[in-house]
């Protein structure tokens, strides 16, 4: 692999004109796609194999129309105090707010709309109402002009004293990173600047990145609609994207510069470091898809595309490494070293092989060495005692009362509490797949459950075959009170009566989600080790490597579970309403962090496994690769924090918490396991660190990672002969 990519690199150094222009050419192709298509919507939700979406299923069939996902809205309407919405003054602007949504703009999207007093939707008290807006199309799909109606739909009953707070999805938005994701963009352009040097060695991982995501996201946003893949697919291909595409072009530069200080001609130092840091860079991008594909075994299909599209944008983002860099590289000439260096390594000042002061890596490395036991405990404790708020780990789905309260969405959800009790935010919906007997026999059952505030009489079809039968909870949607009610009506049922509706799917999705954990980590690093096994010809390398990883995995998901449930500094994050972790933080946590988490390790220990192949002694092939390698791993480190906490600023309760797992996750890797832990064990294994069963190592194809068949096809080029035969292996 090795010597194809040392090819490919000179080749696209050679050949740098065709290259940019073919990236270009993609870059516009997808950009022109993105610009004539839909707007993407929401996303179809569905999980396969769950009782809640066999209920969905039957609705389809049965009651035409039901079930689909066209957008909600509720106004609520709260009379002040002293006075009821049935009082005529208040009645008057309700009955308004009525007409308003079925004549006024936006009414042509309006499949529906509910009179309160008609529809019984006024509470006991008298006190609030709710008017109930079904549109034909999802959220995200609704006009400006029709969500801008709803919005101002109750503003004449606030002039009358009224107060009028909406909830539902119809006012659902494409989620917001605010100036974070800027900011994060702009902290990794002065980390690449303090790390090369160069104004224009900074700026060309910044320029391969951005244009790798937008090819990227622009035919994720093409495909949109076709796939239905969902809005926030973009976001996770972006925040993904950026940060591996900075860090991948990072070390490919960091690579030819080094290249250049032994003496090297330009097109021979990009040659060989496609060669040897591309070759990691191959692997480390096989880690991160292989975790992103492995999303398939949920059998979730949004999390599935979700999985699929940043595994693409990570694909681009090698392929942009590998071909885009080197003939970035041909044209930025000597521009991309330090303005010193330009000089000295071309023979103009001091010699490029004059020994320096040993670099901060190479320092901490000999400490770590001459205290590996002191370091390993005070690693695995620390990470250890972050971790413990992971035991208390409780999973749902955000509804509106997880976001902020400033927020007319949470006011409405509270309103709708206060007026109708805490379970009328989470009705449950009861499918009979039967007849008028078999549906009363099952309200009549469910009314002498206990936590059943009510039981709407049975709705049948028009074939008088199936019904419909809505249940009031006793409590909130996402408290386990209500979900064990979901179980007890399930239990005492058959399968002809099933459980769903939106309390119940977030029910059944946690669960599902827990059954694939497992699974899932199973296969993710069970691939991932035979990979890394490949890479580094050792068994216990990519060991320590995967049970480092979940130490790192499972102290992030404890900070996330301190933040966002406990509220432990959460006015520092913008955390304003904690709550439940999102079902699918976890899985996706295990996915993604794998990935990234063995991009610091291939790229680290690649390089001591080189200096041990080379014929160095294991304690120094640690100091060699920290030598080497520490300083681009610490920034490339910074760089990705830098990235995925600028989403800390979304609007969005899920990509705010994705940013700052993904962040949080990421500094522990590479700060504490893979800077600390990992030299710590493998100096307390030595030889053993590098050991293979030799049998194994017959069957294991050689992937030659370290570029140790390209170091004797190019020494051999040297030869007498040599001319001729580096003329062969360039133009081969």
């Amino acid at each position: 692999m090795a010597t194809f990519l040392y090819r490919l690199g000179r080749g696209a150094f050679r050949r740098r004109g065709l290259v940019a222009l073919l990236w270009v050419a993609l870059l516009f192709a997808a950009g022109f796609g993105a610009a004539s298509a839909a707007a993407p919507t929401s996303g179809s939700f569905s999980i396969p194999g769950t009782e809640a979406q066999k209920a969905f299923d039957l609705l389809d069939k049965r009651f035409p129309g039901m079930a689909a996902d066209g957008a909600t809205a509720r106004i609520v309407i709260k009379a002040p105090e002293g006075a009821k919405v049935t009082d005529p003054g208040p009645k008057a602007e309700v009955q308004k707010i009525v007409s308003g949504l079925k004549t006024g703009p936006g009414a042509a999207e309006i499949s529906s709309v509910a009179d309160p007093y008609e529809a019984q939707a006024v509470s006991q008290d008298g006190s609030t109402a709710y008017i109930s807006a079904k549109y034909n199309v999802s959220g995200m799909e609704l006009k400006d002009a029709t969500r801008d109606a709803l919005k101002d739909s109750g503003e004449g009953a606030k002039a009358a004293g009224l107060n009028v707070q909406i909830g539902g999805d119809a006012l659902m938005a494409a989620p917001e990173t605010g100036s974070g994701e800027i900011i994060g963009i702009a902290v990794a352009a002065i980390v690449l600047v303090i790390t090369f040097g160069s104004l224009i060695a900074a700026g060309l991982p910044l320029l391969t990145a951005l244009i790798g995501v937008g090819i990227g996201v622009s035919s994720i946003t093409a495909l949109a609609n076709v796939l239905d893949l969902g809005n926030t697919t973009a976001t996770l291909a972006t925040m993904i994207g950026l940060a591996v595409g900075i860090d991948y072009a990072l070390f490919i530069v960091s690579r030819y510069r080094a290249e250049l200080a032994e003496g090297r001609e330009r097109e021979e130092a990009a040659g060989r470091a496609v060669g040897t840091a591309g070759s990691a860079v191959v692997f480390a991008g096989l880690t991160v898809v292989i975790a992103l594909v492995g999303l398939a075994v949920v059998n979730i299909p949004m999390l599935t595309k979700m999985g699929f599209a940043a595994a693409g944008t990570v694909v681009i983002a090698v392929l942009v490494a590998l071909t885009l860099v080197p003939a970035i590289l041909a044209f930025a000439g000597k521009k991309v070293l330090p303005a010193g260096e330009k000089s000295r390594l071309f023979g103009k000042g001091k010699p490029a092989g004059t020994e320096k002061k040993a670099n901060g890596g190479t320092r901490w490395a000999r400490f770590v060495l001459r205290r590996p036991v002191m370091v390993l405990l005070a690693g695995v404790i620390g990470l250890g005692v972050i971790a413990i708020p992971a035991s208390k780990l409780e999973m749902g789905l955000p509804d509106d009362g997880a976001q902020p309260v400033s927020t007319t969405q949470r006011q409405a959800y509270d309103l709708l509490s206060d007026g109708f009790g805490p379970g009328f935010n989470g009705p449950l919906m009861v499918v009979v797949d039967g007849d008028k007997a078999l549906a009363d026999s099952t309200a009549d059952r469910i009314k002498g459950l206990d936590g059943v505030v009510a039981v709407t009489p049975p709705t049948l079809n028009e074939a008088g075959d199936a019904a419909v039968i809505t249940v009031i909870p006793k409590d909130r949607p996402s408290s386990t009170h209500t979900e064990e009610l979901v179980h007890e009506i399930r239990d005492g049922s058959g399968d002809d009566v099933l459980v769903t509706g939106a309390t119940a799917m977030n029910i059944d999705f946690s669960q599902k989600m827990n059954d694939a954990l497992l699974p899932y980590l199973a296969l993710v690093v069970g691939l991932a080790f035979l990979l890394l096994m490949l890479v580094f010809r050792s068994i216990l390398v990519p060991l320590k490597a995967a049970l480092g990883f979940l130490l790192s995995v499972v102290a992030a998901l404890g900070a996330v579970v301190a933040v966002f449930q406990w509220g432990w500094l959460g006015s520092v994050f913008g955390v304003e309403q904690t709550g439940p972790i999102m079902s699918m933080m976890p899985i996706f946590m295990v996915g993604v962090v794998f990935g990234l988490a063995m991009d610091y390790e291939v790229f680290l220990v690649t390089r001591m496994r080189e200096a041990y192949v080379h014929g160095e002694r294991p304690g120094q092939a640690v100091v060699t690769g920290f030598q080497y390698s520490a300083r681009v791993v610490v920034a490339a480190a910074v760089i990705m924090i830098a990235v995925f906490a600028g989403f800390i600023g979304a609007s969005e309760q899920m990509v705010k918490m994705i940013g700052f797992g993904l962040a949080v996750a990421v500094f522990f890797d590479a700060f504490v396991v893979r800077m600390a832990i990992v030299p710590a064990v493998l100096a307390l294994l030595g030889h053993k660190a590098w050991w293979l069963p030799k049998w194994l190592d017959r069957l294991l194809p050689n992937v030659d990672v370290e570029g140790e068949s390209l170091r004797k096809h190019l020494e051999s080029a040297q030869s007498p002969e040599g001319p001729d035969k580096d003329r062969e292996l360039v133009n081969a």
